[in-house]
């Protein structure tokens, strides 16, 4: 189940949730693959480009590339 789904079942009582949240919220990350995600899609983990700051996964790259000016090389 995920994190939202829980919340709104025990949302009517308090003290569950609160112990719940305390140990379930998903974690703010300083460093690691977690950290980084796509500014499109939201995809976090490998495959995230963030060479000249771009931080686009590497599926939504290949969509717009040739937008961004880059070119395919053969």
């Amino acid at each position: 189940m995920s994190y939202e789904k829980v919340l709104d079942q025990i949302k009517h009582k308090e003290g569950k949730r609160k112990k719940f949240e305390k140990h379930n919220a998903p974690k703010d990350r300083d460093y690691g693959k977690a950290k980084k995600e796509c500014r499109r899609c939201g995809r976090t983990g490998k495959g995230i480009l963030s060479q000249y700051g771009l931080n686009y996964c590497r599926q939504c790259f290949r969509e717009i590339a040739e937008d961004l000016g880059f070119k395919q090389l053969k």
